[in-house]
């Protein structure tokens, strides 16, 4: 299972650091998106700042299992708060929401079960 972990760990903290690097620099894309769905741009470096804890910490992870599963469970959240928000817009493009909360929901399930 360990291994599963860390598979699913590395592949997703390398997506939420180019998500975080793509909400930091206001890419186009990425920002438009975010304020179609009402996000504030003065939120963007804070959120920024939370996708690349949560990949800090699912790669701290490896070493350390609870916070492993911190960054785990936070992740999780954050998705499933994206989820709300673009469910509160009424748009409901969340494919890739659901996908990265899923996949962050198998990383914390792996993380537990491994330790």
């Amino acid at each position: 299972m360990f291994i599963s972990y860390a598979v699913v760990a590395v592949l997703l903290a390398l997506g939420l650091l180019a998500s975080a690097f793509a909400t930091l620099t206001r890419n186009p894309r990425v920002a438009g998106i975010m304020t179609g769905l009402g996000v504030p741009e003065s939120w963007f470096p804070w959120l920024a700042a939370a996708k690349a804890a949560g990949a800090v910490g699912l790669l701290a992870g490896l070493a350390v299992p609870a916070l492993g599963v911190a960054a785990a469970v936070g992740v999780v959240l954050y998705f499933i708060g994206a989820l709300v928000t673009h469910l509160r817009v009424k748009d409901y493009e969340i494919g890739a929401v659901v996908v990265l909360a899923l996949v962050a929901a198998a990383a914390l399930i792996l993380r537990v079960t491994s330790a």
